[in-house]
């Protein structure tokens, strides 16, 4: 089974900082989902108030069910992610780890 890595890039709205931050904090303590092997958010060097989100979910399977094992407070959290964010700005990518064999 492969890995997979999915990620989430957006611009936030430079005066929603400090309400991103708490939602983000939330978000951290939230996500347990089983066959989610991380989760972390990064500012990209150079480019102000931009933001990447990063899953690592432990195969493809895990990765297809992590929607529906979402509860309601997590849902909640991304539709304020979304308001915080400059409209049209993200960009989302799925990658796939290539079989070693």
């Amino acid at each position: 089974m492969p890995k997979v890595i999915f990620t989430i890039q957006y611009e936030l709205k430079p005066e929603k900082k400090d309400e991103y931050l708490s939602v983000v904090k939330e978000l951290k303590n939230l996500f347990k989902a089983e066959g989610l092997e991380s989760y972390a958010v990064y500012e990209l060097k150079g480019k102000a108030n931009h933001y990447e989100e990063i899953y690592s979910f432990t195969s493809s399977e895990a990765y297809e069910a992590f929607d529906d094992n979402q509860d309601e407070r997590v849902n909640i959290l991304i539709s304020k992610l979304n308001d915080l964010t400059v409209e049209n700005s993200t960009k989302y990518s799925t990658l796939y780890e290539l079989d070693q064999a």
